[in-house]
């Protein structure tokens, strides 16, 4: 997206006619200016987009385009070699993080926090509370942040924006872990601090309270009245929901994080990165603005733009950008780092069997009704919406044509007397899921339901009512706690590593006895394969940026002695 006051961009891509590195130049402007200057240059997929190949003499006729359009520059450090090497953006002075010690939460705040949680105290201190607390799931980041709200002399009013599925939780740990202040300053052992959960989108004036909890998709249309409280603490949960910069969620945290009373800005997420590493900056721009520069800094020092357009950062540069974030503004702790008594997780890729004949009679009426649609498409966004319908149904397809061998996989670990929790993400696999394995009584999790019903299959399932329990990616992947189970089995795959790893987490984590298993069951010659290579690429280089170091599938030992169980049982039936 270009953004105000640019009038193009420029991006160094792989063009996909001539499968060649070129310069890719959009906005009237500049592509008016390229046609005069530039005689090899073509038009790309629109009027208003120009490709020019990567020639020496292109580059100066590029570098004269973009002294005269204000460029958004987001290219390959190729641009920094032949049009003047960048400097590291956010070079001004910003006062690292020291060492942490293990802080005393102040008397607001009841409860006890174990010794990590002390330190990640102290780094919200340190950092006056602008800060990312990027803490591997089930390590307690919400209460680490409550604690610093009762050790911040200032803190109140706060506002929690947070995923719809969580709101709840937000009440229900305020009113465990913090004590009411009076008026008078006088803490009240028995009472908590007001907060009130907004529902509603209509506008009306917001009546005083301590805390006002609010969901992502709702805030846009509140940021008025919000404007009119004299808030003086920001807390982002699951603050990867800002990754995109283009976003009304983005605009609309940025609107409230640039109120003049507001102090406090803390962003919370175990995968701050869900896909591609740019998605840091629109983060670290709220929370700490200036550090990474602007974007087209960012891009330019750090990224490169790929075939798809999409800007990944440099593999060379990973370790810098980690460096940058955790010197400054970013907490990361791994579970095996700060938890010495949890056990492993262990995740196994188990290649599964298809019902090729159906997949591939569906998948062939996916495509003709394809054809249909392309050539009754007036404008490229119908175009580009049937291809993505056709994605979505090859993803149904894929995942119903291994179901029957998903259903047996499942039914073995049950027979071994485990708790399970499957994940899957289309509502119809859901319900033939539930149909399916009904002899085993399975609580369920599914976007749609209220606050209640879920809670209630949660509760149910950590009680031990139900050994297994069916979610859905996306609606049981945040804010709840299954640690009852140790096998995690993935009916369907996300695009996104950070689905999975918070699907996984909500097994491991504090409270969690045992090794938990992640099985991805993969259906052979199925869209699956693809999209497990593609999970893998994306895992490289968000590890590579948050942790250092990659966190892989592992077939060890341990998973090789399950799956032989199972074998061994289907031998014998």
């Amino acid at each position: 997206m270009i953004e105000t006051g640019s009038a193009g961009e420029l991006e160094y891509v792989m063009d996909k006619y001539s499968n060649a590195w070129s310069w890719k130049l959009t906005g009237s402007r500049a592509v008016g200016m390229a046609s005069q200057l530039i005689p090899q240059s073509w038009y790309g997929d629109g009027p208003d987009e120009v490709i020019v190949p990567d020639k020496p003499e292109n580059v100066e006729r590029i570098k004269q385009i973009v002294g005269h359009c204000q460029l958004e520059v987001r290219s390959k450090s190729a641009w920094q070699r032949m049009a003047g090497k960048a400097a590291m953006p956010g070079t001004q002075k910003t006062a690292p993080i020291e060492r942490l010690s293990k802080a005393t939460p102040g008397q607001q705040f009841r409860g006890k926090l174990l010794g990590f949680q002390r330190e990640g105290l102290d780094f919200l201190i340190k950092s006056n509370g602008n800060a990312l607390l990027a803490d591997e799931m089930g390590l307690g980041k919400t209460v680490q942040t409550l604690a610093y709200i009762a050790t911040e002399k200032n803190a109140f009013p706060v506002l929690v924006v947070a995923p719809l599925v969580t709101l709840k939780n937000w009440e229900r740990e305020i009113e465990k872990f913090l004590k009411r202040r009076s008026k008078n300053g006088r803490l009240v052992d028995s009472e908590s601090p007001g907060s009130r959960l907004i529902r509603r989108g209509r506008r009306k004036k917001l009546e005083k309270s301590d805390f006002y909890i609010i969901n992502y998709e709702l805030l846009e249309k509140r940021v008025p009245d919000f404007l009119k409280v004299n808030l003086k603490t920001l807390v982002c949960d699951e603050v990867h929901h800002m990754r995109s910069k283009t976003t009304k969620k983005h605009s609309a945290i940025r609107k409230i994080s640039a109120m003049p009373s507001l102090e406090h800005r803390i962003g919370l997420s175990g995968t701050p990165i869900y896909n591609h590493g740019s998605e840091i900056w629109p983060i670290v721009d709220v929370l700490s603005p200036g550090l990474l520069g602007s974007y087209s800094e960012f891009c330019q020092y750090f990224c490169y733009v790929n075939q798809r357009g999409k800007s990944l950062v440099l593999e060379k540069k990973r370790r810098l950008l980690r460096e940058k974030l955790h010197k400054h503004v970013m907490l990361r702790r791994k579970k095996s780092e700060v938890l010495k008594d949890l056990q492993d997780k262990v995740r196994h890729q188990e290649y599964i069997d298809a019902d090729i004949d159906y997949y591939r009679r569906e998948l062939r009426k996916i495509w003709d009704r394809l054809k249909e649609e392309e050539l009754e498409s007036k404008t490229s966004l119908d175009k580009y919406s049937s291809y993505q319908r056709a994605i979505q149904s090859e993803r149904q397809v894929a995942g119903l044509a291994k179901m029957p061998h998903v259903i047996n996989f499942v039914q073995n670990i049950m027979e071994i007397e485990e708790s399970v929790v499957v994940f899957c993400h289309h509502k119809s696999i859901h319900k033939l899921l539930n149909e399916k394995l009904a002899e085993f009584e399975p609580r369920t999790v599914i976007g749609g339901q209220s606050d209640r019903v879920r809670q209630e299959n949660i509760d149910s399932f950590q009680e031990g009512q139900s050994d297994l329990m069916i979610a859905g990616l996306r609606a049981g992947n945040v804010g709840i706690n299954l640690s009852k189970a140790r096998y995690v089995i993935f009916a369907e795959l996300d695009w996104s590593p950070a689905v999975h790893q918070q699907a996984e987490d909500r097994l491991h984590r504090i409270g969690q006895k045992n090794t938990v298993f992640a099985y991805y069951l993969i259906g052979n010659r199925t869209l699956d394969e693809h999209v497990a290579d593609i999970l893998v690429n994306k895992s490289y280089e968000i590890d590579a940026i948050i942790d250092g170091e990659a966190q892989t599938f592992e077939n060890k030992e341990k998973a090789q002695l399950i799956l032989a169980q199972i074998q061994d049982m289907l031998r014998s039936r």
